[in-house]
């Protein structure tokens, strides 16, 4: 069970987590709320999340890019502790459940929610397989924006209101960019190893100076995202003056990550995830104070 605990990276489920919450409590605020969907939907997007991860441990392996000069934690396949076949069946159960859960959300959300499942599913596998890995040409930071940032928020709004709002699309671009910045970490650590295994990330095409720069605004980003939506009247000032209190956070994040490199920037990853889920947090009990 704990190699298991390993290949799902529970520390990256913040990532899945954050926007969901987003999404469902600003359809809470807008009086337009099912618990039974917001629970499904929490339930998918944390497997889909699980079957990611474990699709990234499985094809890593299997094209070579995971080796013993790994700075990462540990990857059950690579490092034999689990079987490439158990972690591949791992993968398929979990995007199984995901699916059969979706199901219902599809019943409530109609063929837009038919779409997006289709697309998350296709984004789980094509992540780290297929054959133009999105993670091996530079692209992961953007599959993480499109689909834990404006999929998650964006499509748990409409299942819960048939209908967008520019507060929703807003919400989840600025969720969305604090989870390109946890994979901007992770790829910017792994930055020796990918370029020897010809994985060309963003951060292997930027290098790390500009990588760091690029961190910076990613978590800058947002807290200008959310006063430019109460300067528009799209957000109530207690989601702003919520959000405001994880900025010592955020710019502590920012100084760690621009003097640190290599292996030493796991703990970072963590932290930028926690930022990620204690914004969306602050975002969400702000929204509930202004009701």
């Amino acid at each position: 069970m704990s190699y298991w605990m390993m290949a799902i990276r529970p520390r990256t489920l913040p990532a899945a987590i954050g926007p969901i919450l987003v999404g469902n409590v600003l359809a809470f605020y807008h009086q337009d709320f099912s618990a039974l969907v917001a629970f499904a939907s929490m339930v998918c997007a944390v497997l889909l999340q699980i079957g990611v991860n474990l699709a990234n441990d499985y094809f890593d392996f299997k094209s070579g890019v995971d080796t013993d000069e790994r700075l990462g934690p540990t990857r059950v396949t690579q490092q034999g502790l689990l079987s490439a076949a158990s972690v591949r069946n791992g993968m398929i159960l979990s995007l199984t459940i995901a699916t059969l859960i979706g199901q219902y959300l599809i019943f409530v959300g109609g063929w837009p929610i038919a779409f997006l499942a289709l697309f998350a599913l296709a984004g789980a596998l094509c992540y780290s397989g297929g054959p133009y890995p999105l993670a091996s040409h530079g692209l992961g930071e953007i599959a993480a924006y499109v689909y834990f940032g404006l999929v998650a928020v964006v499509g748990c709004y409409f299942i819960q209101t048939g209908t967008t709002d520019a507060s929703a699309w807003l919400l989840a671009s600025a969720v969305g960019l604090l989870n390109a910045a946890i994979m901007l970490v992770n790829n910017t650590r792994d930055r020796t190893t990918d370029i020897k295994a010809g994985k060309n990330t963003l951060a292997v095409r930027l290098g790390l100076e500009r990588s760091q720069l690029l961190y910076q605004m990613l978590i800058a980003a947002p807290y200008l995202m959310v006063t430019l939506g109460w300067l528009m009247g799209m957000l109530p000032g207690a989601t702003v003056a919520a959000c405001a209190a994880s900025i010592p956070m955020a710019k502590a994040l920012a100084m760690e990550f621009a003097s640190t490199e290599g292996a030493a920037l796991n703990p970072l990853l963590g932290r930028t995830a926690k930022l990620t889920m204690i914004f969306s947090g602050l975002a969400s009990g702000g929204l509930l104070l202004a009701l």
